[in-house]
């Protein structure tokens, strides 16, 4: 059979050109900008507008843009391999804000006339403004008439929780101090979309959970959310606030960022710049940033499971 395996991920701007663009796309989302159609596009346009030179600075510090579409399609081109040659695998990137998106994808698909289409996100733990957003986007867009089959989350996937487990592993090798705390450092999302019924923050919890199971032992840790913009009221202990009261404990940092599975802007700059240099400024001893799973052979085999369970 032929099966194309669809990779959601938010993606990011290819430049500096594009990063108001790209800002537009993200505002312009109703899952992002829960105001009614008529507000949205104007209201899209200045906020991107406004926050377009404080992002071209952000991409400025990795190089002028993101690498997350690099990373999705290696991750792609792994799970492909994993697969195996049972059937024609063909897997696709599919990004919600910055291109190859939705329609791109649809058009390419179609010429590869699949018989089956697995839509898998790259998001491990489902939220509305995420998971929901791409799936309604590919739903709008795309007519198959072959059986597509959904990935709908996979906070706590064996493969998943072992490739965490193997990067936090060598994260705390790297840390002597004797004193050390592990934060879980997860995208945030505002408070009033979690009391809507969004599983997301549920789920984080359940995947640094199952992560903390396996490490077993007395570990030291917390769950925090970073990436906060806006005035409304957001899920908290803020990631900045846990590096500070690790500061005032004088306890090493070793943070894992778990609901991200590629390196982009909020990884290689949030986390490595600006709350390495917090982490300085409020004393914590040492503070040790793991990487994410990205091409992680465990990882990509739980990705490769996922696709054969659905299947």
């Amino acid at each position: 059979m032929k099966i194309a395996i669809i990779l959601f991920n938010l993606g990011g701007p290819d430049s500096l050109e594009a990063v108001q663009p790209f800002l537009r796309n993200l505002f312009g989302d109703p899952a992002i900008l829960r105001v009614p159609g008529f507000i949205r596009g104007p209201l899209a346009s200045f906020l991107a507008r406004r926050r377009a030179p404080t992002a071209r600075a952000i991409y400025e510090k990795i190089g002028g843009s993101s690498p997350i579409l690099g990373q999705t399609e290696a991750q792609a081109r792994a799970l492909e391999e994993a697969l195996g040659g049972e059937h024609e695998w063909r897997g696709y990137v599919c990004m919600r804000y910055w291109h190859p998106m939705t329609e791109a994808v649809v058009r390419s698909v179609e010429r590869f006339k699949p018989d089956r289409i697995v839509l898998l996100p790259l998001y491990p733990q489902f939220s509305t403004a995420t998971t929901e957003s791409s799936f309604k986007a590919w739903n709008d867009t795309a007519k198959f008439k072959v059986p597509t089959t959904v990935v709908k989350d996979y906070p706590t996937e064996p493969g998943f929780i072992a490739a965490s487990v193997e990067l936090l592993k060598e994260g705390l090798a790297q840390v002597s101090d004797a004193r050390r705390r592990v934060l879980f450092s997860a995208h945030g999302l505002p408070e009033r979309v979690i009391k809507a019924g969004d599983p997301y923050q549920s789920q984080v919890e359940q995947t640094a959970k199952a992560i903390v199971h396996v490490l077993g032992g007395d570990l030291d840790w917390s769950v925090c959310y970073q990436s906060r913009v806006g005035p409304l009221k957001w899920i908290g202990p803020s990631t900045d606030a846990e590096i500070t009261r690790a500061g005032a404990d004088k306890v090493a940092v070793v943070l894992y960022p778990l609901s991200f599975v590629s390196e982009h802007s909020e990884t290689l700059v949030e986390l490595d710049i600006e709350y390495r240099h917090l982490a300085d400024k409020m004393g914590v001893p040492n503070y040790i940033r793991v990487p994410t799973v990205g091409t992680h052979p465990l990882f990509i085999a739980g990705l490769a499971r996922l696709v054969r369970d659905a299947l």
